[in-house]
């Protein structure tokens, strides 16, 4: 028995495309259409010069047409292009079906969307790439998955969050799952940076599936690629510069109100600012209550060891250190782009850096054979033997 019956066809304003229909009740049917092969058969049509991808655009003469086409693959275009190979197409609804009321409508099984980034120097593009990965194997994580979805998850939220990375021969790819929907990191071609999200399932975002829906899905697509990048960039620059830093080694005055220095090696700031970036990663904004509860069990205390007038002293730090803002009217308060860069600079470098780094170099070192302890310590020995020799010939 046949269950499927494949069309694939080539159409004037679409280019390559398929149609799937189902052999048996209630014969469903599947349109698979490519938004590049849209965009290259757009621009030929209108005699506009440009260089392509394997299923991306490389550069185009017109880039602003080339935006301008891209915003305009609609749900009506993709609708009309339904209707029309309908009627060329023999499939399970004859003419009496369609006029009893017996019609296909599209709604979206999985949607795609891509932002291709042609770097200048393609040769450092791969070791940026695998840069970027390494920095950000933690990206799976609840936590920053909630970031770059812009959704709140908590202990009852389905699926697995994790990062995964998957090598294809040699070429290395990142990808992050929350729910049914993924995205995908990888060097193109060896060429261009290619950020895809892949929504498999609408509901993950409390959308339909009707393609009407597809605008306010194509917003949330192109929005997660954004975030994943922008995440991405501070985390991989994330300098705040000297001046910056000395400042924040010592109290501040603003409006006549003082508060106390946050000194970088001090446990309870270390604690704070990991806490801010919980709350900016899963649920954007949080009151005092908030911060008491996620702040304790990093200090090894229960909340209620935690007075309000302590909580209060440490948000006042904070606000007046301009690394967090009170929302007005309210008792809420969220995350500054100077405490975002703040939090990820102090947590980077402490965690991975500082503690790391003298674990090595202590004298009770766990693994006293690195090459940096080996290091430390023949250092250590040649000195002490200096000094021994300079006393004695003293």
């Amino acid at each position: 028995m046949v269950n499927h019956y494949y069309f694939y066809c080539v159409d004037e304003d679409f280019g390559p495309f398929f149609l799937k229909f189902c052999s048996y009740f209630p014969y469903n049917a599947k349109l698979c259409i490519n938004g590049h092969e849209y965009l290259k058969r757009q621009l030929a049509k209108r005699g506009v010069a440009f260089e392509a991808l394997d299923n991306g655009i490389k550069s185009c003469a017109d880039p602003n047409l080339l935006r301008r086409l891209s915003d305009g693959l609609s749900a009506g275009r993709i609708d009309r292009l339904l209707r029309k190979w309908l009627k060329r197409l023999p499939h399970p609804f004859p003419p009496r079906d369609r006029a009893a009321g017996y019609r296909y409508q599209l709604s979206i099984l999985q949607a795609e969307f891509s932002l291709t980034q042609v770097l200048d120097q393609p040769v450092m593009g791969r070791i940026f790439f695998e840069e970027v990965i390494r920095e950000n194997l933690d990206i799976g994580r609840p936590s920053q998955v909630s970031l770059v979805f812009d959704r709140r998850v908590s202990r009852r939220t389905p699926g697995q969050f994790r990062t995964r990375v998957i090598t294809d021969g040699v070429v290395p790819s990142l990808h992050v799952d929350y729910k049914k929907t993924r995205i995908k990191q990888y060097h193109k071609e060896g060429q261009a940076l290619r950020t895809e999200t892949t929504i498999n399932d609408t509901r993950d975002f409390a959308i339909g599936r009707r393609i009407k829906n597809l605008e306010d899905l194509r917003k949330i697509g192109f929005a997660a690629n954004r975030r994943l990048l922008d995440v991405q960039r501070i985390g991989h620059d994330c300098f705040i510069g000297e001046a910056s830093f000395q400042n924040m080694q010592k109290p501040v005055t603003v409006n006549n109100r003082r508060a106390a220095a946050l000194r970088f090696a001090d446990p309870r700031v270390q604690a704070l600012l990991q806490v801010l970036l919980l709350f900016l990663l899963v649920q954007g904004t949080f009151t005092h209550k908030h911060l008491r509860e996620h702040l304790a069990p990093l200090l090894g205390q229960k909340p209620s060891q935690l007075t309000p007038g302590r909580i209060t002293y440490d948000l006042r730090r904070l606000r007046l250190h301009a690394l967090i803002e009170r929302i007005e009217k309210t008792h809420r308060y969220r995350i500054t782009a100077k405490g975002l860069r703040t939090a990820l600079f102090y947590t980077r470098l402490y965690n991975r850096s500082l503690r790391p780094a003298l674990a090595i170099i202590s004298p009770a070192a766990a693994n006293p054979v690195l090459p940096m302890a080996r290091s430390i310590r023949a250092a250590e020995t040649a000195i002490n033997k200096w000094y021994e020799h300079e006393k004695l010939a003293a």
